[in-house]
């Protein structure tokens, strides 16, 4: 009996081990600044905003992410581009105070995009690598010029 139960907490462990091992992904070096990510406590959320913001892009992904990383420069672009009709924020969901973003927004597979109207309603979403071109439509549909 004994050696079952040794043998049951010695897989379990190996099992544990291996999972964690496939998961870990060390970050790539790139010239690229790190992204903003937004340090909120987990109270926190998108609010109703009192200027002309229409719209409100989330991106729930994690720093190290192949497609997450390939994001960072299409919404610094965008939220240099939009600024005053647009609120962008990263949220990487790895993170401690990324984790309950991940929940609020039920994300499953990153990077995942989310957009809010400006009453804070969802009317977009999106899963994986999402072209610049194709949010510029996303973003029209709101009365984002």
């Amino acid at each position: 009996m004994k050696k079952v139960s040794k043998m049951l907490v010695l897989m379990s462990l190996l099992f544990v081990i291996a999972g964690c091992a496939g998961e870990h992904k060390e970050p790539q070096k790139t010239a690229q600044p790190a992204p903003k990510v937004v340090q909120a406590s987990t109270t926190a959320t998108v609010t109703k905003p009192t200027t002309n913001i229409k719209v409100s892009f989330i991106e729930l992904g994690s720093v190290g992410c192949t497609p997450c990383d390939m994001m960072r420069p299409i919404l610094d672009e965008i939220e240099k581009e939009y600024e005053g009709q647009l609120l962008v924020r990263f949220y990487d969901v790895r993170s401690l105070f990324g984790r309950p973003y991940a929940e609020k927004y039920a994300v499953r597979m990153i990077p995942t995009q989310v957009f809010l109207d400006k009453d804070g309603n969802e009317y977009f979403r999106h899963v994986g690598f999402f072209p610049k071109e194709e949010i510029l439509k996303i973003l029209q549909l709101r009365g984002v010029k």
